[in-house]
Formats: structure tokens, C-alpha cells, sequence
């Protein structure tokens, strides 16, 4: 059969991710790689960050009805009205962002609005500013649009915390005059929410290099600390520059339901829509009401959900914390802590979560899986693993124990983690 490396963008693109083994074949992600591991050992999967609880019965029942009253058949192209109309309500409701419903665009999820976005206004051979560790779509999106990634790491504080490098930010970006600044905020997997003037600062760079600024806020409504959460949209001057990316997924418990959305101006949504329609067209026409409905209808699910991982951190950041002598930092918004064992052991994140998988029956994200091999954040993140808290009850605690489990035998042996590298 014809060589399937004759066309090279597909290998591209999982290299890019990630994904290419060190004999040129293609491998799972890390989130199926760690899920795999669990299922293998039988430990607790604090890895991949899909909710361990379902979404609200109400939720269910209006798509059901969506579904009798015949919402069964391609949807409009942009969307469903009644969906388009919701966001942009929930949009100014929650956040202050005036949205007009002409601007908001349906998506196959975040991932699919993220890449269309890419593919509509990136240049072919312009750059990309990000900040890292990122989402694994990032650097294939940006490679299938043949452009060019660059990082700005969001380092560890050593208390806990973590901080963007605005120094290197200010030099990349004069550096390679990006076409786009890609914003995660709340950002995955540390929690980091940007502020108001650190946005404006983000929004002034990209003023300067006249750069689309593309926000990926699918943690928006999980913001676990009294610091709210500002959209680009609204802190920045030109919102015109400004893309925003969301979804229901994470919000609502839905991340299989795949209803995301796209905001911008009119002439923008036109453009990334008209590279959107040729990768899904449109999906998912009873869900899009169904959570239309939710949009509008006053559910306090959002709230409800909120508390509950909220509550699910408390169980296990605590038992993180027995582990001695490592930094484990405080979720500030989404589903997950990081983990730094770097004072316990010379063992990169992979090889050490895999021991810890063997030993003590806990399986998480290692957090240089999310960098750009030999980057800044990479070598800052060498030891430290990303646990999810998003799991259902029964698995936080199960996950809790394993890691109480861990402190005490630290303890007792202090060097063990060292002694097995």
C-alpha cells in the first residue's frame, strides 16, 4: 500500500504533541498512556482530569426533551440560536463580557475551537506565544497551521505557588513578534489565574506585535479562591484582537458531550467558523439545547459542583502534604494539585510516577509531559507529578490514602525514593 509518511503533516503533528516514539511509531497520549498504566497495576487514576461525577439529572432531562421535540438532525452551521444566545447572556452574566450572539460560534468541544482558531489566523510560517506547561493541542493546532510555538513558563514559587516569567514573556515576544499570545486561564495544570493588569500587560504585547490574542478558559466557573476570574474580553482595551475559547465540559460534568464555543467579533467568528465547518460541520444538536436551557434556566449545579471539588481538594492536598519534604501547591481554580518531589529524588517525573504506581497504587499526569522537552518549565517541573482531585469521592479518598500511605513510609524512609533511582 502507499506510504502513509509520504504525507508528513499527520507524523508532524503527533511529534509536535508529544506522541512519536523513539523508533518513529506513534504512541497514545499521556492522559491514554497513565489511564492504561492504572487499568495494568489496578491504582487509583488521579491522572487524566475527566470529572468522576455526572452532571446534573436536570441537565439530562431537558436534552431528553430536546430530543423528543426533534432537535435530532443537522444543527445550523453556527449553532443553535437558543445556544448562541445563552452563552453570550452567561458570558455578560458571569463575567462582564458584553457578547452579541452573531459573535459566538458552536464548537466540537474547546479542543476542536482551539484548533480552528489556530488554523483561521495563524500565518503560515508565524509564531505562537503561549505559556507553559500547556494542553498537548496547542503545538499539533500551531503545527498544522505551519507555524512555530514558543514558551513563557509559569514556574513554581516553592511555596505553593506559581508565577509567570514576565521578564523571558517580554523578550520572546520581541523576539518572534508572535501573531497570536495564547492565554490558559485558569491555567491547567497549576491553577494560575491571570489578573486584570497582568491580562492588560499580555493585551499591550500583543497590541505592540499585532497579535491576535487567542484565551483558553475552559476552567472559568471552577475558581476554588476568592481572586476571580477576568476574561481577556474584559480586561483588555481592543477586545477586537481578543478570541475566546470555552466549553461546558468541565463546568457541568459534560467533557463527553463535547459543547464548546468561540467568541469574537463577527468578521473573526466568520473566519474560524468557516475553517470549523469543515472538521465536524456541527454536532451534538439536542445537547446544544439541552444546555441552553442550563445556560438560562438558574440551575445552581455550577455552584453545587464548584463546592464539591472544592471539598474533594481538601481530602487530598492535605494527604499530599504528608509526604516530606515535598511541595505540593494549593488549587486555586480547575481540578488538579502539582507535586514537586525534586527534594526527595533524582528520578524524572516519569520514571518516579510509574514507581509510584508499582509501590503505592496512585497514578497522576508527570507534569513534564506537558513542556517543550529542554524548555525552562521543563527542567522546573523535572519531579513533579499533576493529581487530580476531580475523581469521583470514592477515588480521591482511595487516592488520599495511597499518598498518607507514601508520607509514612517516607518517614520511616526517608531515602527511599533516592535509593530507588
Amino acid at each position: 500500500m502507499p506510504d502513509t509518511r509520504r504525507a508528513g503533516l499527520w507524523h508532524a503533528m503527533a511529534e509536535s504533541a508529544g506522541l512519536t516514539n523513539a523508533d518513529g511509531t506513534i504512541g497514545e497520549t499521556i492522559y491514554g498512556q497513565m489511564t492504561k498504566r492504572a487499568a495494568q497495576l489496578g491504582a487509583v487514576n488521579l491522572g487524566q482530569g475527566a470529572p468522576g461525577t455526572e452532571p446534573p439529572a436536570e441537565l439530562i432531562d431537558a436534552t431528553t426533551e430536546a430530543m423528543h421535540a426533534g432537535f435530532n438532525q443537522y444543527a445550523p452551521g453556527q449553532g443553535f440560536p437558543q445556544l448562541l444566545e445563552a452563552v453570550a447572556a452567561q458570558r455578560e452574566r458571569d463575567f462582564g463580557q458584553r457578547v452579541d450572539p452573531a459573535e459566538v460560534l458552536y464548537t466540537a468541544g474547546a479542543t476542536e475551537g482551539l484548533t480552528a482558531a489556530i488554523l483561521a489566523l495563524l500565518p503560515r510560517g508565524a509564531a505562537v506565544v503561549a505559556f507553559e506547561p500547556f494542553y498537548d493541542s496547542y503545538p499539533a493546532a500551531i503545527t498544522a497551521a505551519g507555524g512555530s510555538l514558543h514558551t513563557v513558563p509559569i514556574l513554581p514559587d516553592g511555596r505553593g505557588g506559581f508565577a509567570p516569567d514576565w521578564d523571558l514573556f517580554d523578550a520572546v515576544v520581541a523576539e518572534v513578534g508572535p501573531a497570536i499570545i495564547l492565554v490558559n486561564t485558569p491555567h491547567n495544570p497549576t491553577g494560575y489565574i491571570f489578573s486584570a493588569d497582568e491580562l492588560a500587560r499580555i493585551g499591550r504585547a500583543a497590541e505592540a506585535a499585532d497579535a491576535w490574542v487567542v484565551s483558553d478558559e475552559v476552567y472559568e466557573q471552577l475558581v476554588l479562591t476568592d481572586q476571580a476570574h477576568v476574561p481577556p474580553a474584559v480586561a483588555l482595551e481592543d477586545t477586537s484582537r481578543v478570541v475566546t475559547v470555552s466549553s461546558a465540559g468541565k463546568s457541568w460534568n459534560t467533557t463527553g458531550w463535547k459543547i464548546g464555543w468561540v467568541i469574537a467579533s463577527a468578521e473573526v467568528r466568520e473566519a474560524v467558523q468557516a475553517v470549523k465547518q469543515f472538521l465536524t460541520f456541527t454536532a451534538g444538536g439536542p445537547m446544544q439545547i439541552g444546555m441552553a436551557t442550563m445556560l438560562t434556566g438558574g440551575s445552581g449545579f455550577v455552584e453545587e459542583n464548584r463546592a464539591s471539588l472544592a471539598a474533594r481538594a481538601e481530602v487530598l492536598v492535605p494527604a499530599c502534604r504528608t509526604v516530606p519534604g515535598a511541595i505540593v501547591s494549593t488549587p486555586r481554580a480547575g481540578y488538579f494539585t502539582v507535586m514537586d518531589f525534586s527534594a526527595l529524588t533524582d528520578l524524572d517525573a516519569f520514571a518516579l510516577n510509574d514507581l509510584l504506581a508499582r509501590e503505592f497504587s496512585v497514578v497522576g499526569i508527570p507534569v513534564p509531559a506537558l513542556c517543550r522537552p529542554g524548555s525552562p518549565a521543563h527542567s522546573a517541573y523535572h519531579s513533579s507529578i499533576r493529581y487530580s482531585f476531580c475523581k469521583s469521592v470514592a477515588d480521591v479518598d482511595k487516592g488520599a490514602q495511597m499518598l498518607l500511605a507514601l508520607g509514612s513510609h517516607l518517614k520511616q524512609h526517608p531515602e527511599a525514593l533516592r535509593a530507588s533511582g
